[in-house]
C-alpha cells in the first residue's frame, strides 16, 4: 500500500498505437496529476507499481509486479483480457463503465432500428439502382424491439429506444428468452461475451423470431454463428442484419459480410472510447483505492464480466 504522501504507483499497459498511448497517457495524468504514472514501454520499478490501467495488455505483461492492487480496464469489454491465463491472481479487475459510452452505443441502436423501421437500407438498395419508390411506412409502435442484456449500455439503449416511441423487451440473465424472441422484430444485442454467451447468435435463436426479423449485434463478434445468419438470410427468416463485430478484425476482405446486400457492415465503430470521459471514470477508481472506499464496476470472476 502506498505510503502516507506518496503517489499512487500506475502503470498503462495496453495495444495502443503511439499517438493514441501519447493521449490516453496526457488524458490520465491530467486527470490525476498526484499519480506517478509510466509507460510499459519504458523502465518502470515493478517492484513498486500498485494500479495497472490496461486496455488489452499483452499476455504476461502483469506479472511480475508483487504490489499490484488493482487492474482497471480502459475498455468496457474485458473478455479479452479474461482470456490471459497469466494474470495475477487474486489481484480485482475493473471494467470500464464510461455514461459518454453508454450514450453513443445508444445512438447506434437508435439508428440502426429506425433505418430498419424505416426502410433506410432499402433506399440506400434502390437508389444505387436509380430506382424510386415510396416504400409502406409504418409507425415506431407497431415494430418490436428486444434487447440482450441489460447491463449499462443495454440499459441504455432500451430506454433511448422507447423513447422513440418502439415497445421494447430487455432480456438478461435467467429470463426466459423464447417469449421475447416470438414477438421481437428487431434484436439488438449488447450481451457480455461469456461461455454461456457464446455463439447464441445462431439458428437456433433466429427460428424462434417472426419471419423476416432483423439482427443488431453491436456487442461481441463471438456472439455470432456467422454460417447460420448467411443460412438464415437466404432462406428469408431474417431479413438483414447491422454488424459492428467481427469474428476477425478488421474483416477480411474476401469475406461474405462485405458484399451481401442484406448486410449492413461497419468497422466496430459503434462506440469508441473516449480517454477524456473513460479518464475521469479510472481515475475516481483509483482514488477510491487509494484511500480505502469501495472500488466501482468490479469483475465477478464467476461470470467474467
Amino acid at each position: 500500500m502506498s505510503t502516507a504522501g506518496a503517489p499512487l504507483q500506475v502503470l498503462l499497459s495496453g495495444s495502443f498505437s503511439p499517438a493514441d498511448r501519447d493521449d490516453w497517457l496526457a488524458q490520465l495524468q491530467a486527470a490525476m496529476p498526484e499519480a506517478r504514472w509510466w509507460r510499459d514501454d519504458e523502465a518502470f520499478p515493478a517492484d513498486q507499481i500498485e494500479v495497472a490501467v490496461v486496455a488489452n495488455p499483452p499476455p504476461g505483461r502483469l506479472q511480475g509486479l508483487p504490489r499490484l492492487r488493482l487492474i482497471q480496464s480502459l475498455w468496457a469489454g474485458v473478455d479479452r483480457l479474461m482470456r490471459h491465463d497469466t494474470l495475477p491472481a487474486g489481484v480485482p479487475i475493473a471494467r470500464m463503465v464510461d455514461p459518454a459510452m453508454n450514450a453513443a452505443m445508444a445512438e447506434t441502436a437508435v439508428w440502426a432500428v429506425l433505418s430498419l423501421h424505416r426502410r433506410f437500407f432499402d433506399y440506400a438498395r434502390q437508389q444505387q439502382a436509380g430506382l424510386w419508390r415510396a416504400l409502406p411506412q409504418r409507425r415506431a409502435d407497431e415494430v418490436k424491439v428486444l434487447v440482450l442484456g441489460q447491463g449499462e449500455m443495454g440499459s441504455t439503449a432500451a430506454a433511448r429506444l422507447q423513447a422513440q416511441g418502439y415497445p421494447v423487451s430487455g432480456w438478461r440473465r435467467g429470463v426466459p428468452l423464447a417469449p421475447l424472441l416470438a414477438e421481437a422484430e428487431v434484436v439488438v444485442n449488447l450481451l457480455p461475451l461469456t461461455g454461456e454467451t457464446r455463439g447464441i447468435l445462431d439458428a437456433g435463436l433466429f427460428a424462434q423470431l417472426p419471419r423476416g426479423a432483423a439482427l443488431v449485434n453491436l456487442a461481441r463478434g463471438a456472439h455470432l454463428v456467422e454460417a447460420d445468419l448467411l443460412a438464415a438470410l437466404a432462406s428469408g427468416q431474417l431479413r438483414h442484419a447491422v454488424l459492428d463485430v467481427f469474428h476477425t478484425e478488421p474483416l477480411p476482405a474476401d469475406h461474405p459480410f462485405w458484399a451481401h446486400p442484406q448486410i449492413t457492415v461497419l468497422p466496430h465503430a459503434a462506440a469508441a472510447t473516449d480517454p477524456r470521459s473513460a479518464s475521469a471514470v479510472a481515475v475516481a477508481n483509483l482514488r477510491a483505492l487509494r484511500d480505502g472506499r469501495p472500488l466501482q464496476h468490479l469483475v465477478d470472476l464467476q461470470r467474467g464480466y
